[in-house]
């Protein structure tokens, strides 16, 4: 072995198909790079992977990443001499009952969305595509024919070696122990060789991901799972070029292999690592076989392919994988320690990412920043929850007993909860309020009839679910009259100091000068700028803001504030989340029912838009916030943890006779669609400008101030906009709007859906989404077409808009 050296600019720790990937990328840039594998290159969890390489995911970034893997697995035997096992053999996958057909169709859609070639096929024609299989209860299926296969550990060394060759290094039988941190970043690596400085890390550590994090202080949330797949011997008809198979409804897939089949499954009871940490020592090593929990995947599989009942079995492989609370994988630079980077938690899909994870986390490694919106496998999108490794483990487990059934629109999870609960959860509860959860926090989705005997159970499905009268109830409420909701879960935090100011107009898009009580609404943008956060700004004082931000970006936002305050400059931001409760009471009536319960003016000349101010309620001090998320007159009451039930009892009483009811998320949903209202993480995010989103009117490009950004924004106004969102409604009752419907233009796929959902006001689906052209696009161009939206295969006349469907000119809120 080589002696190690004293110091590197970048340190990979794991040899694995990630850290192999990640090393490869940062070489082909011509970083200075150095692999330490513990044991030997694929001895964790590669060596055992089954290899199978699909590419569609629900996210259009993630699916780019998947597909750029298959790019470059397409040639990297040719550029490094190393046989890979990779083959384009295509992708099959099965519906065998019609709501399954549905999510299937629905899956085509969003595949034409992404740029992909999915195939409808009828049972017959899948059958010729994979002859072995009986299809008897087959309802239809999707063959995707750049989907393949590819040896796990074949293409791990030939990245190593590609990664070699532009100058790495990989050391192996180098443990990492510890970490050297000062000043509150990693500067160095403690190993079993001694000491090495570096610049930055990337763990890549597989299932000793989290425990190694951990002694760092940086929570990485995943579990090890028990994974079992079969290989047999060779079974007559099986060809090398056969597609890989995957039929959900039977939990199970296929891959040929050396003229046999590989054949596994996700089973609804997984069975977890049986203690927290999995040993070090854990390499090249597999479990016991466990045939008594393999045997009812194996009963599923014969009734598809009835061959394997007379194959030999060549090897049983139960081997532990990491999993993650969501079933998505983790990247990006830890929020609690500066310097190191994570790529972790594959969820037995890792073969299939390894290429662009490698490439996206190098990049981000590289530049600081990915090189575009990753969000939903972005190590930020995870809270306080996940710190716990027992919460972990349970969430963990119901997340991989899920990996094939069906991915039903708007499905909440039911394990560990509830955790993190309002004060009026109880109160609520009682009320019929069905919950959701949002980074472990009860919400309330929506609220049962328990007079009329509607109980608060979510039915899910692809065409009407369970809770659309419920939401058109609550809808109804608030443009008529007035609702509660408790959005307790906001993220809150106060950023403090004499240079308060200063930080926030450096970070945020919009103008947060102004005297205490001013409540501006703005972005915060990247460099490219991009939306990095979408929240709200009110100045409490000279030297502090109290900033709100949506529930699930906790961590993110508040991570992007603190890395962006410029240096020197005294200003600290506090999560002051559990501090107060969120009450928001919106509707035409809300002034009348907040009149009755407080001695303040609250009158539109006394308290206009856009302001804040203090106010009791019930002896209750109360921070109310005249602002909107529905396009409705109304305030969000910001209300200390102990006194949120008596401000509730209050305002309930108060709104009695007036027609105030509790309404939850699932409205609030549908009302901010017809508003036009965005929302981050699906309209609006950093592939996205406010100029492209129809923000810029919430940028400061008027005065002179400069903001991170604006010189990017600056020059996009001189060019065309490659993209535009607008809105589109839908009149025909059948369409059924979820997000990633294919818009067309005059017959061209110009885009895709990033949300929607009905409007109860209007009588219609709505949905967003950008409108692209490579020429660029301008408000003339989106609104001359003639459009339609495909959903589940079918096209639907749309018409557009860029301005909101329900009162387009603001009148509602400032009344």
């Amino acid at each position: 072995m080589s002696e190690l050296p004293s110091s590197a600019k970048i340190v990979v720790i794991g040899g694995g198909i990630v850290g192999c990937s990640v090393a490869y990328h940062l070489a082909k840039r011509g970083l200075e790079t150095l692999v330490l594998e513990r044991h030997q290159l694929t001895s964790g969890s590669t060596w055992h992977a089954a290899g199978l390489v699909g590419q569609l995911r629900t996210s259009a970034n993630i699916t780019k990443l998947l597909g750029y893997s298959v790019e470059l697995y397409d040639k990297l035997e040719a550029e490094t001499g190393y046989g890979t096992g990779w083959k384009r053999n295509g992708g099959l996958r099965l519906a065998c009952n019609e709501d399954r057909w549905i999510e299937v169709k629905r899956q085509a859609t969003t595949a034409r969305s992404f740029g992909l070639d999915m195939h409808l096929l009828s049972p017959k024609e899948a059958q010729d595509l994979w002859p072995l299989m009986n299809v008897d209860d087959v309802v239809g299926a999707a063959f995707l024919p750049t989907d393949g296969q590819a040896s796990p550990s074949d293409i791990t060394q030939a990245l190593a070696k590609g990664a070699r060759m532009a100058g790495a290094k990989v050391m192996e039988g180098v443990s990492v122990e510890d970490f050297v941190v000062e000043n509150g970043r990693l500067v160095g690596l403690k190993t079993s060789a001694g000491v090495i400085r570096c610049e930055k890390a990337v763990l890549c550590g597989g299932q000793w991901t989290r425990q190694l994090a951990a002694r760092a202080g940086v929570a990485v949330p995943l579990f090890a799972v028990q994974h079992q797949y079969l290989i047999t011997e060779a079974i007559p008809g099986v060809t090398p070029n056969m597609p890989t198979l995957r039929d959900p409804d039977r939990l199970t897939y296929y891959k040929e292999e050396v003229g046999g089949l590989v054949m596994g499954g996700y089973e609804s009871n997984p069975i977890p690592w049986d203690s927290s940490n999995v040993p070090e020592d854990f390499a090249f090593r597999l479990l016991q076989d466990n045939w008594d929990h393999f045997e009812p995947l194996m009963e599923l599989a014969l009734g598809r392919v009835p061959s394997l009942g007379e194959a030999g079995i060549k090897q049983m492989i139960n081997g532990l994988e990491s999993f993650t609370p969501d079933g998505n994988w983790i990247i990006g630079e830890a929020p609690e320690l500066p310097g190191l980077f994570v790529g972790a938690g594959f969820n037995a899909f890792g073969i299939a990412s390894a290429g662009g994870a490698g490439m996206a986390l190098a990049d981000w490694v590289a530049d600081g920043e990915p090189p575009f919106d990753v969000w939903p496998v972005d190590i930020r999108r995870f809270g306080p929850n996940h710190r716990d490794p027992s919460w972990v483990r349970t969430r963990t487990l119901e997340a991989y007993s899920k990996h094939y059934t069906i991915a039903w629109p708007f499905e909440e999870y039911r394990s560990g909860r509830p955790l993190r609960r309002s004060p009026l959860y109880d109160r609520l509860l009682a009320k019929g309020a069905c919950f959701g959860e949002k980074l472990g926090f009860e919400r309330p989705n929506w609220f049962a009839d328990l007079a009329a005997g509607e109980q608060p159970i979510d039915r899910y499905s692809y065409t009407k679910p369970g809770w659309l009268d419920a939401v058109a109830r609550e809808h109804k409420a608030c443009r008529e009259a007035a609702v509660l909701f408790d959005q307790t879960s906001f993220a809150k935090a106060m950023l403090v100091g004499r240079d308060a100011e200063k930080a926030l107009s450096w970070i945020c898009a919009n103008d947060v000068s102004g005297l205490p009580g001013r409540v501006v609404y703005t972005q915060m943008l990247n460099a490219k700028g991009g939306i990095e956060c979408d929240l709200t700004v009110i100045r409490r004082a000279d030297d502090r803001y109290y900033i709100v931000t949506g529930t699930g970006f906790a961590t993110h936002d508040f991570d992007w504030i603190r890395r962006s305050i410029p240096k020197g400059l005294d200003a600290t931001l506090i999560d002051v989340t559990p501090m107060n409760a969120v009450l928001s009471l919106m509707g035409p009536k809300s002034r009348d029912i907040l009149a009755a319960v407080t001695e303040s003016d609250v009158s539109h000349p006394g308290f206009p838009f856009g302001t804040a101010k203090e106010i009791h309620i019930a002896g209750a001090p109360v921070l109310a916030v005249r602002i909107t998320y529905v396009g409705e007159l109304g305030w969000e009451l910001h209300i200390p943890v102990e006194f949120a039930a008596a401000v509730y009892d209050a305002l309930t009483a108060a709104g009695a006779e007036l027609g105030l009811v509790d309404a939850g998320y699932r409205a609030m949903e549908s009302l901010r669609l017809e508003k036009g209202y965005r929302a981050w993480g699906s309209d609006i995010g950093p592939d996205h400008t406010p100029l492209m989103a129809g923000l810029g009117w919430a940028a400061k490009l008027k005065t002179a101030i400069p903001f991170q950004g604006r010189d990017s924004l600056e020059a996009a106004k001189s060019r065309p906009c490659p993209r535009l969102l607008a809105g589109f409604t839908v009149s025909d009752p059948r369409a059924v709007l979820l997000g990633r419907e294919t818009i067309y233009r005059d017959g061209e796929r110009v885009g895709w859906l990033t949300s929607g959902g009905y409007g109860y006001t209007i009588g219609k689906a709505i949905g967003y989404g950008y409108v692209r052209r490579e020429a660029g696009v301008d408000r003339s161009f989106v609104l001359s077409g003639r459009y339609e939206l495909e959903i589940a295969g079918e096209r639907f006349p749309a018409e557009v808009s860029l301005g909101p469907f329900h009162d387009p000119n603001g009148e509602r809120i400032k009344m």
